[in-house]
């Protein structure tokens, strides 16, 4: 057997040795782009609308707990009364300003429900005046309007100048235009200014805080407080309940569409292209969940503003984007 090393010979005919710097370029493994989970997932959730046994199931255990408590409350502060009378009726008046905070609580929940429903309802009149171009029912418009914000300060101005002009309008649209104009104006600006807020708020938190399902927690939050900001701009402030019932419309509206998905289009005024794909992902997911909070926000003021658009233009959602989520970088692109 042959010691050393062995030299092979190469034909001449075989060709130049292959370059590295002719290999072709390894290619990059291909990262999906971020899709805003949290907010989708906040979404489907908020908007999941409970089955009959699911509803049917919640109502006999809220009706068991409550029937429960009661007549553990009952029989504890009858048996205190009989051992010790003074802490037994001090116990009953306890119980007793419970169930009247309670009944208050309640009856504040009713009255948001009013707010929410008399704006929906100058909402849909608004639409049947332009539709019919009834110059009458756009003047009981305006004077409901009117009233909804006869108690706000920062709508007197508004107030004075639609009563000084009003008597020059002829036709419907051109009197809600003008009511829209002089008192909806300053209200859209603060609106927008809340959507610009919670979306910046959803991109931080989200690219900021890794823990599973805490991103989700804080999209659903965010968005839920949002809307009710929203609907206490316009006029319509709302409890808890109905609050949760406007997120769920705004919401439902949203997934039926399809209008909660996003992509390097939407954040491309702020981002100029696809640089989405070389961020890190945690980073690029807050982007896109702030992106989609925007859209649920112009989703909201359209829902809770008592007029349509007549002559102003809707928010854009791309604009809301580049102001709220442009300060997450250097600069923005002007245009």
């Amino acid at each position: 057997m042959a010691k050393g090393p062995v030299l092979f010979d190469l034909d001449e005919d075989a060709g130049p040795r292959p370059s590295v710097a002719e290999a072709p370029p390894v290619l990059d493994a291909v990262v999906a782009a971020p899709q805003g989970q949290a907010m989708q997932i906040a979404a489907r959730l908020a908007a999941r609308k409970p089955s009959m046994l699911s509803r049917l199931f919640w109502a006999l255990l809220t009706t068991l707990i409550g029937a429960l408590i009661s007549i553990t409350a009952w029989s504890f502060v009858t048996d205190l009364i009989a051992r010790y009378p003074v802490l037994g009726w001090a116990m009953t008046v306890l119980i007793g300003a419970f169930l009247l905070v309670l009944a208050l609580m309640s009856l504040r929940e009713l009255a948001a429900f009013g707010r929410l429903a008399r704006l929906d309802g100058l909402h849909h009149d608004a639409g049947q005046a332009l539709a019919n171009d009834d110059l009458k029912t756009a003047r009981g418009v305006t004077d409901r309007l009117v009233a909804l914000y006869k108690g706000r300060e920062d709508t007197r101005w508004g107030r004075d100048r639609l009563a000084e002009l009003r008597g020059d309008q002829l036709d419907a649209a051109g009197l809600l235009g003008l009511a829209e104009a002089e008192l909806l104006g300053p209200l859209d600006v603060a609106a927008s200014r809340e959507v610009e807020a919670a979306a910046r708020q959803v991109a931080t938190v989200t690219a900021l805080v890794p823990i599973a399902l805490a991103d989700v927690a804080a999209a659903l939050t965010s968005n839920l407080r949002m809307i009710r900001r929203i609907a206490e701009v316009y006029g319509g402030r709302s409890g808890f309940f109905g609050s949760w019932r406007l997120t769920r419309a705004v919401l439902s509206h949203l997934v039926a569409t399809g209008a909660v998905a996003v992509g390097d289009d939407m954040l491309e005024p702020i981002l100029g292209g696809s640089l989405l794909g070389k961020l890190s992902r945690r980073f690029g997911e807050g982007l896109v969940n702030g992106a989609l909070t925007a859209r649920v926000g112009v989703a909201a003021i359209e829902v809770c503003r008592p007029l349509p658009f007549v002559s102003a233009k809707p928010p854009k959602v791309r604009g809301i984007i580049k102001r709220s989520l442009g300060g997450l970088f250097g600069s923005t692109k002007e245009g």
